[in-house]
C-alpha cells in the first residue's frame, strides 16, 4: 500500500510570511493541530503546530498577531511522496519522532498530508484480514517512539 491510498488530499497551509494569530485563526477553524508552512512558490519550508503557538506565545510574550509563523516553526521538514510505501512513511514517523508527514509532488509542492491517525485507521480497518498493510503493533510502536521524550535520544 501506498501514501496516496491513505493521505489527506484537502490541505490546510499557512505561508511563511503570516503571523501566528492567522495560523492559529486557520487550525482552529479546521479542526486541525498543524498545518504545514509554505514559501512564495508553493514549496513546503516548515511545520508548525498548535503547541509551537502556545509556547512563542509563552516564551516571547507577545500578542499571537506580532509573532511571525517563521520565528515558531518547525524549519526540520520530514515528508513523503504518494508513491512511497506506506512501510516507509511510518518508519520516518518513528524515527524524527512526528505525527504528521507532509505529501509532497515531484516538485516539492504540498499535495497531502498522512498522519498517525490515518495509519491507525487502517489497521483498526484491516483487522481480520489474512495480509495486512500495518498492524496494531506496529501504530503502537510508533505512537511509542514518537512520545519518547527527545531527551531520551541525546
Amino acid at each position: 500500500m501506498y501514501v496516496s491510498k491513505l493521505m489527506t488530499q484537502t490541505v490546510h497551509s499557512c505561508s511563511v510570511e503570516d503571523n501566528l494569530e492567522r495560523a492559529a485563526s486557520k487550525m482552529w477553524n479546521h479542526d486541525l493541530g498543524c498545518l504545514p508552512v509554505v514559501d512564495k512558490g508553493g514549496q513546503v519550508v516548515g511545520m508548525i503546530t498548535d503547541r509551537d503557538i502556545c509556547m512563542a506565545a509563552y516564551s516571547q510574550g507577545l500578542a499571537l498577531r506580532s509573532i511571525p509563523v517563521s520565528s515558531a516553526m518547525s524549519q526540520s521538514v520530514y515528508s513523503c511522496m504518494p508513491d512511497d510505501p506506506i512501510q516507509a512513511a511510518e518508519e520516518k514517523m518513528s524515527s524524527h519522532q512526528v505525527r504528521r508527514l507532509p505529501v509532497l509532488n515531484d516538485d516539492r509542492k504540498l499535495i497531502g498530508l498522512l498522519a498517525l491517525s490515518d495509519l491507525a485507521q487502517e489497521a483498526e480497518r484491516e483487522i481480520g484480514f489474512e495480509r495486512k498493510e500495518i498492524s496494531r503493533q506496529e501504530v503502537t510502536d510508533t505512537l511509542a517512539a514518537i512520545s519518547q521524550s527527545r531527551a531520551a535520544f541525546s
